[in-house]
């Protein structure tokens, strides 16, 4: 069944480039001018409603073939202009002009211009709209909001994707997922990793996110090095609005907001708000979430500049759930929860500051700027049982003629971190064959680490708070690049891609005598990518690219080894080539890739010298695939978008370390060719879409990910299995006269009741001869159901 079910999937993307009907061909062409001025490159021409599409030449014309004859409604926009839209009856070729007026004030989305990619840019990348997000976004963290984007796998530790969440794109983990929010570096500095529980209720002041897959474009975040989410929340309001979203469904799921804005004031002025509350019992037993963030933000805008200020946070308090469900419980209890003690919590508050600018300096100069600022401090607590006292650097504790030196504990593992730096951008746009950005970005990460005993059976000489371990980290980190996009003729482009990046170390570790000691480390990469993109027609382009990306050791890979044992950098060698098809009824994109790794970073059991299971290098690794996206218009109601990708990503050669308890030593064994480990060879999405009536939209969502593997030695008794999930969602929405739009959305989520995990990991070790296997799952929700309201005024 789920080989037909990829097979279908395969099958169903080809198929769709035969859909297209024979027609009466007419065109339209035109030009797109400034008010007043000469001619606009790189507007976009769309006829709404359809797939079709062209951008201007370096002359303002443009144009449109292969149309059937009728009425259309032309959109043309670009960046600092005003948008216009005409309605154009076509029954024979007809030429048409626009001419855009400057637009009043500059828009926000200046600001991300220079780091997000675009149709010249010759990558893999998928934007994904408000208006998307909004059709799922009824409390949700983004990870499962973006789960119908091409190579993507999201998971949840709750189950039911409130709390901690995560996802991976082409398999990369979020390690090596680049984040940004406006620009500015949102993963975690130290551990490279994205924490979404951190800002809840985050979707709701989004505006757009742009996935790239692969090295990407030069970025101000730590190296990416397998994706890249672009996450923009900054866009102008002009007019006032007040909404309200209210959802609740399976697993006591609540999520409440309030959101408001005033509007352009005076030309200058603007305010927007929001408060959100989310809380949710888990699908996993006691695996709670508590939610509670705010939004803050408020701009001043001229006709060639504006400054905003955002201030934004998130509490998070989650039940653990990190444990899994052993396997041998899969069957009979797949809710387990090792955890039992009543506050086994994680408790964090994340406060995040930005100030973005954007400044013309000429007709061809703009200036990007930004400062921003994090603040996080939290902790989660443990119950320990007959834990060595040792461990908490306390002595024995001596009653009678007994020796005590294990006792039951709770402890709290503390970070209190600080997060600061400024990203910019200096952007060249002649108007006519040449486009460039020139930008960089500083930052530097201040972590505090410490851990407290708040109670013990046997406190020893400890007192209340009794502070085991106290260290501090510092990263600062610095890039400069440099990209330049040029229009060699009206059908190639080619641009060149060039970043420089410091990071520098500063941490309490082990030197070669094994003594912890206050170290150094500093790295220097050289991340260069270029491309070019060919116009084939009005209707479809070919493209291609090749970049390099580095990336850093984490801090645990460093602070638990020695310098002869610490890790070194990882590499990225990506090519990437593709087609795009852009027809009336249709849109098809097939992208190619090949990511070569060296020294990629894995665990294999290895105990290092100072007795860690530190991740280590393995020379050689690849992920090579084939990437399918279309969207097609089988009905004047019926709209249907699907992706599948097709990928095999192999260890050369792979080492595994097995303890063996039998004999106190370590044991290896060799593995070549073997599957990169959470990396399915087949992920597929679908979203048909129908609107019987005005208003009303009815959707089957289905999403299949294959088999994946618990580590790199492609054992089969250390499986994901493959999954196979459908959703359906029932969107009503009402525009009466006393307000702006009632929208009414159920969704209900794996309506088949699949009995699926959607991540995992294993250990294995010898005992008594045989190797032994443990593994450990996530199992996801089964048939659940969340329904909301949103009202906007």
């Amino acid at each position: 069944m789920k080989k037909s079910t990829a097979y279908r999937f395969g099958v169903a993307v080809v198929l769709l480039l035969s859909c297209l009907p024979a027609w009466a061909q007419v065109s339209i062409s035109g030009t797109v001018k400034e008010t007043g001025g000469n001619g606009l490159p790189g507007a976009a021409v769309t006829i709404e409603g359809t797939y079709k599409g062209a951008f201007t030449d370096a002359n303002g014309t443009f144009s449109l073939s292969n149309l059937k004859p009728g009425t259309y409604q032309l959109r043309v926009a670009l960046l600092g202009f005003e948008p216009a839209v005409r309605t154009v009856d076509v029954q024979q070729n007809t030429t048409v002009s626009f001419e855009l007026p400057r637009s009043v004030v500059v828009v926000d989305e200046v600001v991300v211009s220079a780091t997000r990619a675009n149709r010249k840019t010759g990558i893999a990348y998928s934007d994904v709209t408000r208006k998307e997000l909004n059709k799922l976004n009824l409390g949700q963290d983004i990870p499962v909001l973006l789960n119908f984007t091409p190579s993507l796998v999201a998971t949840s530790d709750a189950g039911a994707g409130v709390g901690y969440t995560g996802f991976r794109i082409r398999g990369s983990d979020a390690t090596r997922i680049n984040v940004t929010l406006n620009g500015i570096p949102y993963n975690d500095a130290e551990s490279q990793g994205t924490f979404f529980v951190n800002m809840p209720d985050f979707a709701s002041s989004v505006s757009s996110i742009q996935v790239q897959r692969g090295v990407g474009t030069s970025t101000n975040g730590a190296g990416s090095f397998g994706a890249t989410v672009n996450i923009q929340t900054n866009t102008l309001e002009k007019e006032p609005y007040a909404e309200s979203n209210v959802s609740a469904g399976s697993f006591g799921t609540f999520r409440s907001n309030v959101m408001a804005g005033t509007g352009l004031l005076n030309n200058h002025f603007v305010v927007d708000a929001r408060l959100s509350k989310i809380s949710s019992n888990g699908y996993i037993d006691r695996a709670s979430s508590d939610l509670k963030s705010y939004y803050l933000s408020a701009g001043y805008y001229t006709n060639k500049s504006f400054i905003r200020l955002n201030v934004f946070s998130g509490q998070e308090r989650t039940y653990q759930a990190w444990g899994g469900v052993p396997e041998d419980l899969l069957k009979t209890n797949r809710t387990y929860n090792p955890y039992t003690y009543e506050n086994e919590v994680d408790n964090y508050q994340q406060d995040n500051y930005q100030l973005i600018s954007a400044h013309e300096l000429s007709r061809n100069w703009r200036l990007n700027a930004s400062l921003f600022y994090t603040k996080g401090r939290g902790y989660y607590e443990q119950f320990r049982e007959a834990d060595r006292l040792s461990r908490y650097n306390l002595p024995p504790v001596i009653l009678g003629s007994d020796t005590v030196r294990t006792t039951d504990l709770i402890r709290r593992r503390w970070l209190d971190n600080n997060f600061y730096g400024t990203v910019f951008s200096f952007d060249y746009n002649s108007f006519g064959k040449l486009t460039a950005n020139i930008g960089g970005g500083w930052n530097q990460y201040n972590g505090k680490h410490f851990g407290e005993v708040i109670w013990a059976r046997f406190a020893s000489t400890g007192n209340i708070r009794h502070r085991y371990y106290d260290n501090d980290g510092i990263k600062t980190d610095l890039n400069i690049y440099g990209k330049a996009f040029y229009q060699f003729t009206p059908k190639l482009n080619a641009y060149a891609d060039m970043q420089v990046r410091t990071v520098g170390y500063s941490f309490l570790g082990y030197d070669n005598d094994f003594r912890n000691v206050q170290q150094e480390a500093n790295l220097t990469f050289f991340n260069p990518k270029t491309g070019v993109t060919y116009t084939l027609n009005d209707r479809s382009s070919i493209y291609a690219s090749y970049g390099i990306g580095n990336r850093e050791p984490n801090r645990n890979d460093y602070t638990q080894s020695t310098p002869q044992s610490r890790p070194k950098a990882e590499t990225l060698y990506d090519w990437e080539a593709g087609y795009k098809l852009q027809a009336q009824r249709l849109a098809f994109t097939a992208n190619l890739y090949y990511m070569k790794y060296r020294n990629e970073l894995v665990l294999t059991g290895q105990i290092n010298d100072v007795g860690a299971y530190n991740r280590v290098n393995i020379p050689n690794s690849y992920r090579a695939g084939i990437e399918l996206e279309a969207g097609t218009l089988l009905a004047r109601q019926l709209r249907w978008n699907v992706n599948a990708t097709f990928s095999r990503n192999k260890v050369q050669r792979f080492t595994e370390f097995l303890d063996n308890y039998d004999t106190g030593e370590q044991e290896t064994r060799v593995y070549t060719n073997t599957d990169i480990a959470f990396s399915p060879n087949i992920i597929a999405g679908s979203q048909l879409l129908y609107t019987p009536v005005k208003g009303l939209e009815l959707s089957l969502l289905s999403k299949y990910v294959g088999k994946q593997y618990l580590d790199n030695t492609s054992n089969e008794s250390r499986t994901l299995n493959s999954y196979f999930v459908n959703d359906i969602r029932v969107i009503y929405t009402l525009k009466p006269r006393f307000i702006n739009e009632i929208a009414f959305t159920l969704l209900l989520n794996n309506v088949f009741n699949e009995l699926y995990e959607s991540n995992g990991y294993t250990f294995s070790y010898i005992t008594e001869g045989q190797v032994a296997t443990e593994n450990f799952y996530y199992p996801q929700a089964g048939r659940n159901v969340l329904a909301g309201v949103r009202v906007r005024f």
